[in-house]
């Protein structure tokens, strides 16, 4: 609803540059939290002041909000009141919002035991709470009606597994079923699949990958070798050398296993990119058989199976956990504690920092932690996803979170059908263009940067708590130049926008399907071939009620509950100046082109790829 209120007042004011909202009793009612959207005054004069606040007033506080023009502290005309309104903004949220250690290895997080403990502006609206209770009900009532919940046995059939597809599936998740053991779709999924972040071009054979062209000569024809393809650029690989000495989780009293297996893929002359060559561990012998496309059918698609289940664990802990939830986590924190709401940096980030805070909160408590889900249904178990994270966070480069020089660094610059690439190349350029024009509004000159200390206190943070300091990672600790300034704020929403929507909305699609990417698998990795078979393959996958409670997991992750909003779409008008206005209507324009050349694409593909549409990203990382 929305009040007016008529104030008389005697002197003139003049200009008016904040406002004091008090918040009392109502005779015998009960103290009402109000979420307070924004003030508008009108003055005698016919001037119309703006003061956003969108949050929540609990209790009988006096607020006060500053007049909604985006100004730096280091303004000359920033008015010696808006000056310690600013100090004392920042200095009551950083006693709400705290930093703690989780786990050592790990980027800091939020200094809470639950979401009980989490300031109500961080949290779900009620809209978005109970959707998201429907979406995690409706896929465990659809798997425990058919009677799969808890069972520890192995699945009998394939065909069985099909069975608990009866409501949980989508057009794509059907497709998934059907053709998870063709080696062309098993190659797509590194480009278009639930992790597109892993797959580089491969120059030279690494030492440990003892591949010949007697070997590949199967897939790769009479009329050209190895090495002639090397020296194309037709041969890529997928590494998890990461994995390696990993100790597996024990589900259900039984030991699990993981591998770290090498995937070498061939570019064919149909621009379709398949698997070559898969070896289950990093060091080559007698016990560790190269597998090939020519091997046993069940040979060939038990080692496959092995390369998607331990992508799956670096998927999980890493590119969608570490490198989106964590981070956007650590960004919205220092912007919180750093940048007070006049600030145009704020205002710029706030709506892609919408909700993380709670679901990361959540992630914690029944992802992750004790008991959780990771905990209870995977192989890298919490002590497997700690160690990894470790690993990443000491090898984990700048480049690696800016999407231009990290597909530069990978060389898949001309991969045909990266759908990843080519949509997310689109979103981070418009991203780029729109901070580019709030960058150059407000920030006049180099020196403007160097002396913005709101500025430079927030990028320190990050550096401190959220990179641990590590100068070799490339990440900032400082920002001298305005092209620094756009390139660390279009990787920051980014981040938390789109590259989040191309880890996480297609887990369902891809993952529900066991085989395609098992949570654990229960028989260590084979040392010889020619013995797989069907049921040898179903005694290596995941339990009947691990394979459910997996299925339940990604459901419920790829799910963005109600109240979403799509990229660029900022209901909460905290810009009040034109400029910025035009800067965001720019955007919103780029965006809905973005969204028509995915749309006419996709009319002609066999598999449509929807995770990079601005309709569908959400503007932060809140599911």
């Amino acid at each position: 609803m929305v009040d007016e209120y008529r104030i008389k007042e005697d002197r003139d004011l003049g200009e008016i540059l904040l406002i004091r909202l008090h918040k009392g009793p109502f005779s015998i009612f009960p103290e009402d939290n109000w979420y307070c959207m924004y003030v508008t005054v009108t003055s005698p004069g016919g001037v119309i002041y703006h003061f956003p606040c969108y949050r929540w007033i609990e209790g009988y506080p006096t607020v006060e909000l500053a007049e909604g023009t985006a100004m730096l502290s280091s303004a000359s005309n920033l008015h010696v009141t808006l000056k310690k309104q600013r100090e004392s903004d920042l200095e009551q949220r950083r006693k709400v919002y705290r930093w703690k250690v989780y786990h050592p290895s790990f980027p800091k997080c939020i200094d809470v035991a639950n979401n009980d403990e989490l300031d109500k502006d961080a949290k779900y609206s009620i809209t978005k709470t109970v959707h998201f209770v429907i979406n995690k009900n409706v896929s465990n009532i659809a798997i425990k009606l058919k009677g799969f919940d808890g069972r520890q046995e192995s699945w009998k059939s394939f065909d069985e597994l099909k069975r608990v597809y009866w409501t949980l599936k989508t057009a794509k998740s059907e497709y998934v079923s059907h053709h998870w053991k063709e080696d062309a779709f098993f190659g797509y999924q590194y480009l278009n699949g639930p992790d597109p972040t892993l797959i580089k071009r491969c120059n030279k054979i690494p030492g440990n990958f003892p591949v010949t062209d007697e070997m590949v000569s199967y897939s790769l024809g009479a009329s050209t070798s190895l090495e002639k393809e090397l020296q194309k650029g037709n041969i890529y690989i997928v590494d998890h050398k990461m994995m390696e000495g990993l100790r597996a989780n024990v589900l259900n009293g039984k030991q699990q296993y993981m591998a770290a297996p090498l995937c070498l893929f061939y570019r064919t002359p149909k621009d379709e990119v398949i698997p070559l060559a898969i070896q289950l561990n990093q060091t080559p012998g007698s016990e560790t058989p190269l597998f090939l496309p020519s091997d046993n059918e069940w040979d060939w698609i038990l080692a496959k199976i092995w390369v998607r289940s331990t992508s799956f664990a670096f998927h999980q802990a890493v590119s969608h956990f570490l490198r989106t939830h964590v981070f956007a986590e650590v960004f919205c924190l220092a912007t919180l504690r750093q940048l007070p709401m006049a600030h145009p940096l704020y205002k710029l980030l706030v709506p892609h920092l919408r909700y993380t805070l709670q679901i990361n909160v959540l992630a914690r408590e029944r992802l992750i932690g004790p008991g959780g889900a990771f905990d209870k249904n995977t192989a890298v178990g919490i002590a497997g996803i700690a160690e990894l994270i470790k690993r990443d966070m000491e090898t984990l480069k700048y480049s690696t979170l800016c999407l231009p020089e990290n597909l530069q660094s990978r060389e898949v610059e001309s991969l045909p059908h990266f759908y990843y690439r080519d949509d997310g190349m689109k979103i981070w350029l418009a991203i780029e263009s729109y901070v580019s024009g709030i960058v150059d509004y407000y920030y006049k000159s180099e020196e403007s940067i160097q002396k913005d200390p709101e500025l430079q206190a927030w990028v320190a943070e990050i550096f401190k708590e959220g990179f641990l300091e590590r100068k070799s990672s490339g990440i900032p600790s400082s920002l001298e130049t305005r092209v620094e300034l756009i390139k660390y704020l279009t990787m920051v929403i980014f981040t938390c926008s789109a590259e989040h929507a191309a880890v996480n909305s297609g887990q369902f699609d891809f993952l529900s399907w066991m085989p395609n990417g098992p949570s654990t698998m229960r028989q260590p990795p084979p040392k010889t071939k020619g013995l797989a078979t069907m049921e040898s393959v179903l005694e290596a996958l995941p339990e009947v009620g691990i394979t459910t409670n997996i299925m339940t997991t990604v459901w419920t992750l790829s799910k963005e509950p109600g109240d979403m909003r799509p990229l660029g779409t900022y209901p909460d008008e905290h810009f009040t100046e034109e400029g910025p206005k035009q800067c965001i209507r720019a955007f919103q324009e780029r965006l809905s082109e973005i969204s028509r050349e995915i749309e006419h694409r996709n009319a002609s593909l066999p598999i449509k790829y929807n995770y990079m549409n601005p309709k569908v990203i959400e503007n932060s990382v809140s599911i």
